[in-house]
């Protein structure tokens, strides 16, 4: 039997052990899937193997941190040094990013109504932030991110994305899509930046989008108030679930079978 995580700080929201033990229970896989609430994420390595993990998922706010403890990162993980899934090959960590791919499978329609070359604004410039901001650069999107302090500039400055602070940051032009990738709302009733700066962005914006899933944040409260077409995070949940399912199972399961059961798992 193997075992598999998430690791995070908050976690007990997560609906990850749901996901991944409907594909195990209903595909007779013969793995389960649990929670780990992890509040240093510079132990997140010792206690990856301290529970015998075969594999992990890593959300707020430990991805960066999950990057450091990997022996070999593959893939688009290493263009961000941002790591959301680890899979234990014989005793060595490697790690993966699902987000930025199951971020892409969540607003595919509404990818398919752009004509034009699209601009969003990322809101957060963490982990996921980063993840989602190269990841949308490389479909030809015009990003700009705005987050609360200046400490992650060089990051988006050395991959020619705009960068702003909540200080000194000023509408120009109308953005396609908003995405906010921080916890704002999450556990709280905050927003992801100053209200006035959040009206005027959503006064701004064509689509709403937010990485939290599960309830309307008060950032998609605002957005359905004001009449936004906006998404919330749970089909991004679901892309990077069968991406992370397909290396926890070294691709033995079929990706249409786990994508079939993860989805009955939201009826839960």
């Amino acid at each position: 039997m193997k075992l598999f995580a998430i690791f995070g700080d908050p976690v007990e929201h997560s609906r990850s052990p749901l996901m991944h033990n409907s594909v195990f229970k209903n595909l007779n896989y013969p793995a389960c899937y649990t929670r780990v609430h992890l509040k240093d994420g510079s132990k997140l390595r010792e206690t990856f193997f301290t529970l015998g993990l075969s594999g992990a998922n890593i959300t707020i706010p430990h991805k960066e941190a999950a990057y450091k403890a990997c022996d070999e990162v593959r893939g688009f993980a290493n263009n961000v040094f941002v790591v959301n899934t680890i899979v234990n090959e014989n005793g060595r960590l490697i790690g993966y990013n699902t987000d930025a791919d199951g971020f892409i499978f969540a607003i595919d329609e509404f990818k398919k109504k752009f004509n034009k070359i699209p601009t969003a604004l990322v809101i957060g410039a963490g982990g996921t932030g980063k993840a989602l901001a190269e990841r949308l650069t490389l479909d030809n999107i015009d990003v700009t991110v705005l987050n609360r302090s200046d400490k992650s500039a060089e990051f988006f400055k050395q991959l020619d994305i705009k960068y702003f602070t909540w200080n000194d940051f000023k509408i120009t032009h109308k953005f396609d899509m908003v995405v906010n990738t921080t916890s704002a709302g999450l556990k709280d009733e905050e927003l992801p930046a100053p209200s006035e700066t959040i009206e005027e962005v959503l006064n701004n914006t064509s689509f709403v989008f937010d990485a939290i899933y599960g309830k309307l944040t008060p950032f998609l409260k605002l957005a359905k108030k004001k009449n936004i077409p906006y998404k919330d995070g749970a089909d991004m949940l679901l892309g990077q679930g069968v991406l992370a399912n397909e290396l926890f199972t070294n691709k033995e399961l079929k990706s249409a079978d786990i994508k079939t059961f993860m989805s009955k798992s939201f009826e839960l």
